[in-house]
């Protein structure tokens, strides 16, 4: 297997030699997306300091590992704060860590990217020991890798990773025709009250546009992000992406790319944003400038839920929190996540900690599937 180097910027790698790794069409590992984070300055007061794993040959892209040096855990929604707190009060330093990620976005997928006419098992293994090495030579805590897809996962577990497990909610597509075909499989209760809140929005003079990348004006896009921003000023803080970001996934991934604007009285007043591959649609990002009653229900639930059935799509991942999702059609989904402690002392006190946290989510996980809002067959 040839060397592998460490690469701080995806634009010393050209997009023909990204396009011969094995990404599965997901937008998050497409080029635009991971180079567009560093290109629109998305990463650079954010604390991900880009430093993937690339294993070439001459000219020719073999594997690919997206990784970051973080200064905290910010972005990331797998919550390991007190693992940093364990590390202080123990007069040691968590921070910096070693992290294979989407930054700020909780979407499963390949991060051993591997070149579609190689061996897989051989590239992957390699990707996973240049991380050990990082993880050594720049004397770091740990290395995480966030939300790897299940053939990931085992590999991960095989090699050493401790794996934990947190809830997503996601809804599935049974087939349906239509969203009443959808509001027709739910309890009476449930079906009624998504049919208000609908009705609500209607009787409100709200309209709704649904636009892909090639259809959204620059004006659009500025509106949008407008909104994206209050939402992360009254919650989080400066804002995680960038106007010039969001413009330029329209522009290169247009039929992967959804912008759903809500206008009342000839103005815009909210805005959901969601990515696409072929089977899945990607919920991510909301925001408005004015409250009204069940908008954001309808923006990022409901609107999302006809999309995809009419574009024929399996899955609407909604991410991370939100057990009002529930009530919605969304079910609760068990995501793993591989860790490795170098400390031998750290790495035994987490791995009886994510054994004991392991069976009380897997608990939660059950007892939130007794409360979907589906009609009993």
């Amino acid at each position: 297997m040839p060397d592998w180097r460490v690469v701080d910027d995806l634009a010393s790698i050209s997009p023909s030699q990204w396009q011969t790794l094995e990404f599965e069409n997901n937008p998050f590992l497409s080029y635009s997306f991971l180079a567009g984070l560093e290109k629109f300055n998305c990463l650079k007061n954010q604390y991900w300091q880009p430093s993937h794993i690339a294993i070439e040959e001459g000219d020719e892209l073999l594997g690919f590992l997206p990784l970051y040096i973080k200064q905290d855990s910010f972005g990331e929604f797998v919550f390991d704060w007190t693992w940093a707190e364990a590390y202080q009060q123990a007069g040691r330093n968590y921070y910096p860590k070693l992290v294979s990620a989407i930054p700020f976005t909780p979407v499963a997928g390949s991060r051993l990217l591997f070149n579609k006419t190689h061996e897989a098992p051989v590239i992957k293994k390699t990707l996973l020991d240049a991380s050990f090495s990082l993880m050594d030579k720049y004397n770091l805590s740990s290395f995480h890798m966030l939300f790897p897809k299940e053939d990931d996962m085992a590999l991960c577990k095989d090699h050493g990773g401790l794996q934990r497990i947190t809830c997503q909610y996601h809804w599935f597509n049974k087939d349906y025709r239509d969203f009443q075909d959808f509001t027709d499989s739910l309890t009476s209760k449930k079906r009624k009250q998504i049919l208000k809140e609908r009705r609500g929005i209607q009787k409100s003079g709200i309209e709704i546009e649904r636009l892909n990348g090639n259809q959204i004006t620059p004006r659009q896009w500025e509106i949008f992000y407008e909104f994206y921003c209050r939402t992360f000023y009254s919650k989080w803080g400066e804002p995680r992406l960038t106007l010039g970001f969001f413009k330029s996934l329209g522009q290169e991934l247009p039929e992967q790319t959804l912008l759903i604007m809500a206008m009342k009285e000839g103005e815009y007043i909210a805005g959901a944003f969601a990515m696409s591959d072929s089977h899945t649609l990607y919920g991510r990002h909301w925001g408005c400038s004015q409250y009204e009653p069940y908008l954001h229900f309808e923006l990022c639930y409901y609107q999302t839920i006809e999309h995809a059935i009419e574009k024929q799509l399996k899955r609407l991942d909604a991410g991370v929190q939100g057990e009002h999702k529930l009530a919605r059609g969304f079910r609760p989904v068990a995501m793993p996540s591989a860790h490795w402690i170098r400390e031998d002392d750290f790495r035994n006190a987490i791995a009886n900690y994510l054994e004991r946290e392991t069976i009380m989510v897997q608990e939660q996980i059950d007892m939130l599937e007794t409360h979907l809002p589906f009609k009993l067959n």
